[in-house]
């Protein structure tokens, strides 16, 4: 590899144990490109310089390609792009930002990279009425992903109203077919009748520990996913094991939607299979942290 690297990077909140650099700059190494992918965690960061259109202004003047964006920013990362791919438009949520030329075109691996995840770890589920748990940026993708892979009904749990009915108006605009119930929290999701539950809120994050249901309600016959992925083995998806429940961790998502970005940013395919490989690598080391 020769040349200055073509910069790349995360921002979020609390990303400090994000796989996702090794994943890009692994594969980069691999294909003989130069790239160097930055976190950019608004945790370490003074408050006054956290901002999401300071810190895009920033990258855009050190010469970025591109960014993904994570928790807390990917509804809000809407405002500050002057294009959207399809997905991105569809879902209403963006998790990548493409920086060329003066222009930022938003896009939504997320919505990929859980279809494929799905379709890979619980091709067979049964998805007659999925709970998604948390109508942000990962939930938005989530229920488009789990209505275009089949889904017949949705039960969405989010606290707060006015973002569970954008999400319910959107999912309607673009599937009038599917039901979308509304609850208030995940406990009463459960009491819906759902075969299988989504847990796209950070809940069970490093950050926000713990988890979004009650050991005692899961029940052997639901799927249960989680989009979380640092830790990768969350309390839910511990509970749901326990419980006799199929499971399927955020390990696909992250690496179908890294190879979906990775090609965004440097016009070349990424190996999924690869990407996995070096997700994987994580988990020999003690503790679960970065090597």
């Amino acid at each position: 590899m020769s040349g200055s690297p073509l910069l790349v990077g995360l921002i979020g909140a609390g990303i400090g144990l994000s796989r996702t650099p090794a994943m890009h700059e692994g594969e980069a190494r691999r294909l003989g490109l130069p790239l160097s992918y930055r976190l950019i965690d608004t945790d370490r960061l003074p408050r006054g310089e956290a901002d999401l259109a300071t810190l895009l202004r920033a990258a855009e003047l050190m010469g970025f390609r591109g960014v993904n964006v994570t928790f807390p920013f990917k509804i809000a990362a809407l405002a500050h792009v002057d294009a959207l791919s399809e997905d991105a438009r569809r879902v209403g949520a963006l998790n990548t930002i493409v920086l060329r030329e003066g222009r930022r075109v938003g896009d939504n691996t997320d919505l990929w990279g859980f279809g494929a995840s799905l379709a890979e770890g619980l091709a067979d589920a049964d998805l007659s009425c999925v709970l998604v748990i948390g109508a942000g940026g990962a939930g938005t993708a989530v229920a488009h992903a789990l209505v275009d892979r089949g889904a017949r009904a949705l039960v969405l749990a989010e606290p707060e109203r006015a973002r569970a009915e954008a999400l319910r108006d959107r999912l309607a605009a673009n599937h009038p077919e599917v039901p979308v119930t509304l609850v208030a929290d995940a406990q009463a999701g459960l009491r819906e009748g759902v075969t299988g539950l989504v847990n796209a809120s950070p809940v069970g994050m490093a950050k926000t520990p713990g988890s979004p249901v009650p050991a005692a309600l899961l029940r052997p016959d639901l799927f249960v996913a989680d989009v979380v992925y640092f830790p990768l083995e969350t309390r839910l998806l511990a509970d749901a094991r326990a419980a006799g429940c199929r499971t399927l961790s955020g390990a696909g998502m992250a690496v179908h939607q890294a190879a979906r970005a990775f090609a965004l940013f440097t016009g070349r395919d990424a190996d999924p299979a690869r990407l996995r490989e070096t997700f994987e690598a994580f988990d020999s080391v003690p503790g679960g942290a970065p090597a």
